[in-house]
């Protein structure tokens, strides 16, 4: 903003769909002011089916909307906006004390009018069909009147053709709370590596939205297990930025709603010869402190980067994400682990793809002191978000499959299928209130009645990527 420029899309769009899932604008509707101002920005709303049922647009001159910017001012004490000579302030006590916007200069003002014209027109092909154009150079009561009138036709219509109210709406986050079948279906060509932005983006918001729920429903306890190619450690196509990417995507939502997150990497364990990380983590939190984490000073205020550990929990810290831990050879995370969700209470903790099984001791012997309490720790974290591909065993090619899982649903159970155009398309096959046994998987593929006493055997037995 300071340098005449907009702020990015992807942290305006993350902040508007946060606000606008809020119980107040399902019930009420909503009305954006000055957004979308980018043709992304319109796509964005469109693909999580946020559609307004009218665009105004204020048409004035460029010399008149300059002389307005540039004559405004703000009261610091009570937030008031003023104008020198539209809208000039009550004394001269507050005259005195008006401060002009960083943004406010002839020269930003410019700037931001030559990337309005740049996007406006793109947008308008978005919202052709809706878009009403006032005259906005004119006393505002008249620019009201007309506004006014053309929401009172609206809601006139609306009334007669479906009783409902003007501008409501509802985002996918109410969708798909409450019509798990509106959903778009396991994207395809999961084996094409890189992974395009539209299928991380897909998987990011996924994620993101089964978590939200999770936490909004006041789970406390929360992992998340996404096992795409890329952010699969045990497949050489492994990418470290596309688990940062969707850390950042879940960390900046969160704090777009106003809480403080803190995001967690284990560091260094044992001591002397025997320190060290897990090879997957090296170099992680370094990364996460150079990531571009937006120009609007969530870093350092509303995200900050801390280790595992009970020391690490601050009494201002809202909801915890923890990156990855995992035990490594010789040692284990989940003493730390179990002190910081002890410190943290009932702030939310989510693990994003956590690895606690027990591993052998440098020695080669498994650990067995006090194994069972630490397996019964590990498996206290609710599911809020479970995705795997299913291969045959020791492949890695074709796709079998998939299962996914997202709060507060069944796991579904799918089957890749090939279409005679080359395609490919995932069909499902059954659901599940646990997460299904390799057994409910074969029957599935099959075609056979659940039965749970019988034994994986055949070919299906040795699908893999389950557990």
């Amino acid at each position: 903003m300071n340098s005449g420029r907009l702020v990015p899309d992807e942290i305006v769009t993350a902040m508007v769909t946060v606000r606008l899932s809020h119980q107040d604008a399902k019930e009420k509707g909503w009305l954006l002011d000055g957004y979308p101002r980018s043709f992304a920005q319109a796509q964005s709303l469109e693909e999580l089916n946020i559609r307004p049922d009218i665009y105004i647009v204020l048409d004035v001159p460029d010399e008149i909307l300059i002389d307005r910017c540039v004559g405004r001012r703000l009261d610091p004490v009570t937030g008031k906006i003023y104008h020198l000579k539209n809208f000039p302030p009550e004394s001269e006590e507050i005259k005195a004390r008006l401060v002009t916007r960083a943004d406010d200069t002839e020269e930003k003002v410019k700037s931001r009018l030559e990337i309005y014209k740049q996007n406006a027109a793109a947008i308008s092909s978005t919202y052709s069909s809706i878009t009403n154009k006032i005259d906005g150079n004119r006393p505002k009561e008249m620019i009201f009147k007309d506004i006014d009138s053309l929401l009172s036709q609206l809601l006139k219509d609306k009334t007669v053709k479906s009783m409902k109210p003007v501008l409501q709406t509802e985002s996918r986050l109410d969708q798909a709370s409450s019509n798990q079948e509106k959903w778009r279906g396991i994207p395809t060509r999961l084996n094409n590596i890189p992974h395009s932005r539209e299928i991380r983006n897909y998987f990011y918001d996924d994620v993101l939205q089964a978590t939200q729920r999770a936490v909004n429903d006041g789970r406390t306890r929360l992992k998340v297990e996404i096992n795409i190619p890329e952010l699969n450690p045990e497949m050489d196509v492994y990418r470290i930025g596309t688990l940062m990417e969707l850390v950042r995507v879940i960390a900046l939502s969160f704090a777009d709603d106003g809480k403080r997150v803190k995001v967690c990497v284990q560091g260094s364990m044992g001591e002397g010869a025997l320190a060290g990380m897990p090879l997957q983590l090296a170099g992680t939190r370094k990364i996460l402190e150079f990531m571009d984490w937006g120009n609007y000073g969530a870093m350092g205020t509303f995200i900050k980067i801390g280790s595992i550990g009970a020391k690490e929990v601050d009494e201002e810290d809202d909801m915890f994400i923890l990156v990855a831990p995992q035990n490594a050879v010789g040692n284990c995370i989940v003493d730390d682990l179990r002190a910081m969700t002890d410190a943290a209470g009932k702030r939310p903790v989510i693990l994003i793809n956590p690895r606690l099984k027990d591993l052998p001791g440098s020695s080669g012997i498994m650990q067995t002191m006090g194994r069972d309490k630490r397996l019964e720790y590990a498996a206290s974290f609710e599911s809020c978000y479970f995705f795997r591909l299913l291969y045959y065993a020791g492949t890695q090619y074709p796709i079998m499959g998939a299962i996914r899982m997202t709060y507060p649903y069944d796991y579904e159970l799918y089957k890749r299928v090939d279409e005679p155009s080359g395609k490919e398309k995932y069909v499902s096959l059954s659901t599940f209130k646990e997460r299904p046994t390799i057994d409910e998987i074969n029957d599935a593929f099959l075609g056979k009645p659940r039965n749970k006493d019988k034994k994986a055997s055949g070919i299906w037995g040795f699908l893999s990527g389950v557990f």
